[in-house]
């Protein structure tokens, strides 16, 4: 064969043996198989006492790349409110609509809308008429997006009458635009606005650099979801609960605020339990029953942590609204955890939750 003939020969070649390289190393990895076969999954990492044990991304996406979690930047917001709380700027018993008086006068103000307090939002427990589960809801967050000033909007929704258990909590109800209000009320609270306040307060001490912030058409932060970050960067901000609240021999966030946030506060319709903008649910594997904390997000997104395995795990997907999606999410890290953590637990067992 002469040489150009070679040459192009090689040049013919080497895509088709660069794929076939990649296939291979792919079936002989099963995290990278497995994120494959997830639908709309983008990355996956694991990681346990803080050092990465799984990095994977698949479908164009890499280590650079801001991934969109949805409503998993509520928790974020809740974790800007626990700092607020305890750098004095605001209490749980905060009443939400004070900081709105530029706003009067407010449709269906009174003594219910009044008396909505923080805690009442961060535990999606309030009295607003406000579920996005129900198409019917006039606090459906569908509502909101088409408009163009979405605080107006949220604040001026109707309340409904609640009855309020042994906490003072109402029952609970998926919110959206609860958050949205928590992210105002920052907004007005904190030196500098919300998003100074989060680049300051989380993100710098945690070498988050990257971010993109979801704002509505006439420029309001968005705090109810949107918020991208790259998929180390979420496991940061949970690693840093898991780490009850320090970071490289620094408290970020008292312990106290860390136990507010991951307690359990409210049972929902779905099986699992809530805490402040958090969800709980527990992971059944070969070694144990462990009980794990995560932010959650449309398209089956997922930043977990299981403090008995010293474990966060974060999933990010575009699955957005697909049945199953979440049930799909819960499998593929049951089978991630118990691929890479099961054998280092002596003697197997975990906790009850």
């Amino acid at each position: 064969m002469t040489r150009p003939r070679l040459l192009l020969a090689v040049r013919l070649l080497a895509p088709l043996l660069l794929a076939a390289s990649a296939a291979g190393a792919e079936a002989a990895d099963p995290d990278a198989a497995a994120l494959q076969a997830l639908p709309g999954a983008t990355s996956v990492l694991l990681q346990r006492g803080g050092r990465v044990q799984v990095e994977a991304y698949a479908r164009g996406a890499d280590a650079a790349t801001l991934h969109d979690t949805r409503s998993a930047g509520k928790s974020v917001t809740a974790m800007l409110v626990a700092a607020a709380v305890q750098d004095g700027m605001l209490r749980r018993d905060t009443p939400v609509f004070a900081a709105f008086d530029d706003l009067a006068p407010l449709a269906h103000d009174g003594p219910a809308k009044r008396g909505i307090t923080v805690e009442d939002l961060l535990t999606m427990s309030s009295a607003l008429d406000c579920d996005d589960n129900q198409d019917a809801s006039p606090g459906n967050e569908e509502n909101m997006y088409p408009l163009a000033h979405w605080l107006r909007w949220a604040a001026d929704l109707p309340t409904r009458a609640v009855a309020r258990d042994a906490e003072g909590l109402g029952p609970w109800a998926y919110c959206t635009a609860g958050v949205v209000l928590l992210g105002q009320l920052l907004e007005r609270r904190v030196p500098g606005g919300l998003e100074a306040y989060a680049r300051r307060r989380l993100f710098e001490p945690l070498g988050i650099t990257a971010v993109q912030w979801h704002h509505s058409p006439s420029g309001e932060t968005m705090a109810g979801g949107g918020l991208r970050l790259r998929t180390r960067d979420w496991a940061a901000l949970m690693q840093l609960l898991l780490q009850h609240g320090r970071w490289q021999g620094r408290e970020l966030l008292a312990p106290a605020q860390v136990d507010a946030l991951l307690s359990v506060r409210r049972q929902t319709p779905f099986g699992l339990d809530y805490g402040e903008l958090f969800w709980r649910r527990d992971y059944s594997l070969s070694c144990g029953r462990f009980s794990g904390w995560m932010m959650s997000g449309n398209g089956g997104n997922h930043v977990l942590m299981l403090p008995a395995l010293d474990a966060v795990a974060v999933v990010t997907r575009t699955h957005y609204n697909q049945r199953g999606m979440h049930q799909q999410s819960w499998e593929f890290t049951a089978a991630l955890l118990d691929r890479h953590l099961c054998g280092a637990v002596p003697g197997g067992g975990g906790n009850p939750g």
